[in-house]
């Protein structure tokens, strides 16, 4: 089943040559528009968020792949200068679905993975929401210059604790 939904994904973005680049500054939408755990293995933090534990194998992360070079994106360089990202956080609520991942290059994840870590920092503190930081996250992966901002106000938050 996996195998003809990548067979599908190559043929459908083959002739796709809007990416073009090396790799993805954010998920691209129609590949990775986000997903929610719907399979618990706990919930956590005072709003009791579904949370799934991180389950990806080297299948799962070769196949996001795949299907980002079926897009027009090259990812070239080392594979180990690239992760597979939760486009929304396990932390948050993210699924592990491939809907929710995407191949993030290393000076993205700079970026983003503090901004991730503080506001579930925030989030446990029950000072967010899930729906706001979801939005929040959302916000910055598809515009970077977003990140900063969001890091200073989730910093100043748990000063404040």
């Amino acid at each position: 089943m996996v195998k003809h939904i990548l067979i599908i994904a190559m043929i459908l973005f083959a002739t796709n040559t809007s990416a073009g680049n090396a790799y993805p500054r954010s998920p691209e939408p129609s590949l990775t528009p986000g997903a929610l755990c719907i399979t618990p293995d706990s919930y956590r933090y005072p709003e009791q968020i579904p949370y799934c534990e991180r389950a990806l194998n080297s299948f799962n992360k070769e196949s996001i792949f795949i299907t980002y070079r079926a897009f027009g994106y090259s990812l070239s360089g080392d594979r180990g200068q690239y992760k597979v990202d939760h486009f929304i956080p396990l932390c948050a609520g993210g699924s592990n679905e491939p809907a929710n991942l995407w191949p993030q290059y290393y000076t993205i994840s700079k970026i983003t993975d503090p901004l991730e870590a503080l506001g579930c920092e925030v989030l446990a503190l029950g000072k967010i929401t899930q729906k706001e930081l979801i939005e929040i996250v959302v916000a910055a992966k598809a515009d970077l210059k977003k990140a900063p901002e969001a890091i200073k106000a989730f910093k100043k938050i748990l000063k404040r604790r």
